[in-house]
């Protein structure tokens, strides 16, 4: 298993350890948490995936063939894009816990996920692919503001750059716009898409071909930046109905062989798409919290193959579950004590300090849980408190500092 500095891959490590899994946990830095789990039968480090994506899968199949692994499960676009057009290496030997290229490529490229949405009858924001300031423009004529500006990928090997990733952004006047465009003219398209408020909840899946295996759902409680991110403290809910026949008809379109995420802003006008994560998820440790075990139903799909086609979906779990990535949401209630709202858009409601301080104070409340801290497992939570001293406290996280 690869990025084990993720608070979602130290999940990983800890739900197969704990199945009885022989887990071989794999990173790019030395003293990333994961690979003090006590769940950890063996570790391992490899090159920064960002630098040289060659060495990198190199790496990873010596690691593999060294201590006989049958699966690989790679946890980050960093890792799973050279590991996608690697695959070939590994056949006959090891498996890559990886949908098929054809689905990837779909599910990576937002452009292309729209246009899937639109065909299966998936409702998405009002959308146009612009490239340059001036296709902005015109096309912002036709859209109330704000305006959102959404890179057609979040990441993209470079051949000068490496790995470059690039983020949401928005706009409220044509000034702005044209200033944000800029940034993007010549190095990606963008989807130029109106803004849609409303409660971000992810439905989370394990599919074979397209079927269904599992189910889980949650809601956004916090995110950072504020004006929309990754998400700091997250709740499980019920699953709804329509929203898992939307995220089930997108998967099933696309033949989905093993886990994602199908994000849904859901407002005042119902669900609107907003994006296919087709890996790990960062929240993937509320599931397991919550009693939604991926890990180990994503290592029995591959290792075991999948239950009969009688055998329901599973998506029996505890609701109300809440669980929180305690460095980004200490970053959060940072942000919100000092009013500087995270990196929020002035045009989008942000939270008081109160809310801050009360998000502080709920730090306390032992029904929360945390992604990397575990008294069954203490040595990762303590590795991860290192780090939050030296990133957030200091301000130097999101948020943390004007």
């Amino acid at each position: 298993m690869t990025d084990a500095g993720r608070g979602h891959a130290v999940a990983i490590v800890r739900s197969l350890g704990r199945r009885g899994y022989r887990v071989v946990a794999a990173d790019s830095a030395a003293d990333a948490p994961g690979l003090a789990s006590r769940y950890a039968a063996a570790r391992a480090v490899y090159p920064r995936p960002d630098r040289d994506p060659a060495a990198t899968v190199a790496a990873i199949e010596q690691i593999a063939r060294q201590h006989g692994v049958d699966l690989i499960i790679p946890v980050t676009d960093a890792i799973i894009m050279p590991l996608s057009e690697a695959r070939t290496r590994f056949d006959g030997w090891c498996q890559l816990a990886l949908p098929s290229a054809d689905a990837l490529a779909v599910a990576r490229d937002k452009a292309r996920t729209v246009e899937l949405a639109r065909q299966v009858g998936v409702p998405v924001p009002a959308t146009v692919v612009v490239e340059s300031v001036a296709q902005a423009l015109a096309a912002a004529k036709d859209m109330t503001w704000p305006v959102v500006l959404k890179p057609r990928w979040s990441w993209e090997y470079r051949q000068r750059e490496g790995l470059a990733s690039y983020d949401v952004a928005f706009a409220n006047t044509p000034d702005a716009l044209r200033d944000r465009m800029q940034t993007l003219e010549g190095r990606c398209a963008v989807l130029l898409q109106e803004y849609c408020p409303g409660q971000g909840v992810g439905v989370e899946l394990l599919l074979d071909d397209g079927r269904p295996l599992a189910a889980f759902a949650h809601r956004r409680l916090h995110e950072l930046p504020m004006s929309g991110g990754a998400s700091t403290l997250r709740e499980s809910v019920a699953l709804d109905p329509d929203l898992y026949r939307l995220a089930v008809r997108m998967m099933g379109a696309l033949r989905w062989t093993g886990w994602a995420m199908v994000e849904f802003k859901v407002g005042s006008n119902g669900p609107r798409l907003m994006e296919i994560n087709g890996r790990a998820w960062g929240s993937l440790p509320l599931a397991t919290r919550s009693g939604m075990d991926f890990p180990a139903r994503l290592a029995s799909l591959y290792l075991e193959g999948p239950p009969s086609e009688s055998e329901p979906v599973a998506c029996r779990y505890a609701v109300g579950v809440r669980c929180r990535n305690l460095e980004l949401d200490l970053a959060w209630i940072v942000a919100a004590v000092r009013g500087r709202g995270g990196g929020r858009s002035p045009f989008l409601p942000a939270p008081s300090r109160l809310d801050g301080m009360a998000a502080a104070l709920g730090l306390l409340d032992p029904r929360a849980g945390c992604d990397v801290q575990s008294l069954d497992d203490p040595l990762p939570g303590l590795l991860d408190l290192r780090r939050i001293a030296r990133r957030v406290l200091p301000g130097r996280y999101l948020g943390g500092a004007a």
